[in-house]
């Protein structure tokens, strides 16, 4: 595969940014197989925005010919809390998480985050360098990465977590680190920090925040608009999770913001351009004939022109993309469907996760 092929796939959709795109295509130039790594905490159930968007990605980078890892991340969790801050409850969980990732990318490696730092010395020294090399209030300004604010009241634990996904970098995925939008900070501060140690600078790559199906949040920038709205397991009104059927599915999306001639941050247009034009060529729009009967739209941008000039109502795209996306969904509801896929389900019906 030529280089220009590898960047396309690698800055398609969802790919937001990449800091910076002349280092990737450097690193490209150097490297046959970088390092990449995209870090979970275990948390509640998984949702659209999570598994799809992110796997979506990873699966794009290992045809670039990258060496992904999906990093599930069980001390980071227990530091912020999830699972009732509970150790067992937080492995159980990882168990699903690691099912769902191996058959949404099955060329990745996956890591557990107490396997990686198990008996692991030079993985602790760094953390300590690391830490050096920044100020209280430089790690603070980061504790969004783990949806926390600065107002909040946070045990002495949780202001280790900057530090530690910084050197999670080195060990997991130097050349290539990986997440949402909303992990931009924690990547900013490992490119800031690395050279001082004479680490080489990473390339970070942040992929689009799916949002959820409620109305946006105001916010005073948009990227904080974007990370107040995006899809949670911690309202889960507004998340389609991958367990959802069809049913589940088209309900949720009946009932989500979508106002007419509206395309910003509408969730149900961010459905059909990040997941089902990701998976499908085109997308037919079923509508009774009284109302100009089934169109068939080819390009997201086709789509959302559409919308804008009300040719295509809400109702209409809200059950043609609950359509596609329970079919996208389909494969891996069924796998969770079984005896022992179900089995790794039981711990949410146990457990109430925290935020």
């Amino acid at each position: 595969m030529d280089l220009e092929e590898r960047l396309r796939l690698i800055m398609r959709p969802p790919t937001e940014e990449v800091v910076t795109v002349g280092e990737l295509r450097q690193l490209l130039e150097t490297k046959e197989h970088p390092e990449h790594y995209i870090g979970f905490e275990i948390s509640g159930l998984l949702h659209v925005g999570t598994l799809l968007i992110s796997g979506f990605k990873v699966n794009d980078l290992a045809e670039a010919g990258v060496h992904c890892k999906v990093y599930l991340a069980d001390w980071h969790s227990f530091l912020n809390n999830k699972m009732g801050g509970n150790w067992e409850n937080i492995l159980a969980a990882a168990k699903y998480y690691e099912e769902a990732f191996r058959f949404m990318c099955p060329k990745a490696e996956i890591v557990l985050g107490s396997e990686l730092y198990a008996k692991n010395d030079d993985y602790w020294k760094d953390f300590a360098r690391f830490s050096k090399n920044i100020t209280l209030a430089r790690n603070i300004r980061c504790l969004t990465i783990m949806g926390r604010t600065r107002r909040e009241k946070l045990d002495f634990a949780q202001y280790l977590y900057p530090p530690m996904q910084g050197v999670d970098v080195k060990y997991l995925g130097p050349d290539l680190p990986h997440g949402g939008m909303d992990q931009r900070k924690a990547h900013i501060l490992a490119r800031e920090v690395f050279p001082k140690l004479g680490w080489n600078k990473p390339v970070a790559l942040h992929h689009h925040l799916l949002a959820g199906l409620s109305e946006p949040v105001k916010a005073k920038s948009k990227l904080e608009r974007v990370i107040g709205s995006k899809m949670s397991k911690s309202k889960p009104w507004t998340a389609l999770f991958i367990n959802d059927s069809e049913e589940e599915i088209r309900a949720k999306l009946r009932k989500a913001w979508c106002p007419e001639r509206v395309v910003e941050l509408n969730p149900v247009l961010e459905l059909a351009r990040y997941v089902v034009f990701h998976e499908r060529k085109s997308f037919l729009l079923e509508r009774p004939s009284k109302f100009g009967g089934n169109v068939e739209f080819f390009d997201y941008e086709e789509l959302e022109s559409a919308y804008l000039q009300s040719k295509v109502h809400p109702q209409d795209l809200k059950d043609s993309v609950a359509r596609d996306v329970s079919n996208i969904l389909a494969p891996i509801r069924c796998h969770f469907e079984t005896p022992s896929g179900s089995r790794l389900l039981e711990i949410f019906g146990k457990v109430e996760d925290t935020r």
